[in-house]
């Protein structure tokens, strides 16, 4: 497989969080995965008033990908509003381990910073499969 064009990731995310619903936090987040088949799905986030309701967008576009039969996930960008790249909640991480733990996850903010990481970067001894003897 060659190279990943994480540029061109990147900008689906960039889209992606245009389409983010966002009424009460303000803070739109857009995410985009690549499937080993060269396919992008896009995420954003989505809320609602019962908060606990809420889903974040790597959390979207990694359900897309599995929705629509692609269980082979080789990379995922996540933009936000933040001065830093801010990492996935912890929900989203157990989410990319578990779902697409050989994956590269770019990093970025609105002002072009990045930072490439691993699931196993932002999730170290995760609970997964392993776990449960699978």
């Amino acid at each position: 497989m060659t190279q990943p064009d994480y540029a061109a990731l990147a900008e689906a995310a960039l889209a992606a969080r245009e389409r983010a619903y966002a009424p009460y936090s303000h803070f739109h987040v857009g995410a985009a995965v690549l499937t080993a088949a060269g396919n992008i799905f896009l995420g954003g986030n989505i809320e609602n008033a019962a908060y606990p309701m809420t889903i974040c967008a790597e959390r979207v576009a990694i359900f897309s990908a599995y929705a629509a039969g692609e269980r082979e996930i080789v990379a995922l960008a996540v933009v936000t509003p933040t001065d830093d790249v801010a990492s996935p909640c912890g929900a989203c991480r157990q989410v990319i381990l578990e779902l697409a733990p050989h994956s590269t996850i770019i990093l970025l903010n609105l002002s072009g910073a990045q930072r490439l990481v691993t699931p196993q970067d932002l999730l170290p001894f995760g609970f997964g499969p392993a776990q449960l003897g699978r």
